[in-house]
């Protein structure tokens, strides 16, 4: 019967974990990396479309993304994506392709990075919480109308709440390899 609520708690955990790699994948580490522009999307006769949809890009040197787009009138708009979005990177195009030079992150840029990567820690961890909390609850009110026995619900609890020392397990071993990836020179 509470097993139920193990499996949605679980779910809803690896989400988070899902979403929170997602959200390192989005902070460079002054390497180029295409997963850095999955977040930008352009105006594409009217309808907001994900650079990926509409263009290539690939990272031909360590320090250099390439973004060859498959209608070649597209690339002002993608140009001025690329400005108008948090990364902080200027393109240069020669009117078929755009270039993107990745640069070498300073020491202030890269703790204010390892900030960003430590909320974004907290914010995922606060889910995973989250989600233990909802299970919990369900578990007691599941005691209340008599569906499981006292018993049973600390079982349970103690189980969502190895589920939860895992999953949070998980954030800090992401954190910690993301921030040595950023103050590696």
């Amino acid at each position: 019967m509470y097993l139920d609520v193990h499996k949605e708690a679980e779910e809803k955990m690896k989400k988070t974990i899902s979403v929170y790699k997602d959200e390192l994948i989005g902070i460079r580490a002054g390497r180029a990396n295409p997963a850095l522009l999955d977040k930008i999307s352009i105006d594409y006769y009217g309808v907001l479309t994900p650079l990926n949809q509409v263009a290539s890009v690939s990272a031909p040197e360590p320090r250099l993304l390439v973004i060859q787009p498959w209608d070649v009138n597209t690339v002002p708009q993608i140009e001025k994506a690329i400005l108008k979005s948090d990364l902080g990177l200027n393109p240069s195009n020669d009117g078929k392709l755009i270039r993107l030079p990745i640069p070498q992150l300073t020491e202030d840029r890269r703790k204010e990075l390892v900030k960003i990567v430590k909320k974004s820690a907290e914010n995922a961890k606060v889910a995973i919480r989250n989600s233990r909390r909802e299970a919990n609850d369900k578990l007691k009110k599941m005691e209340k109308n008599k569906e499981i026995s006292e018993d049973d619900r600390k079982i349970a609890e103690d189980e969502i709440q190895e589920i939860t020392d895992k999953y949070i397990l998980e954030v800090d071993e992401l954190t910690e390899k993301k921030e040595a990836e950023l103050m590696e020179v």
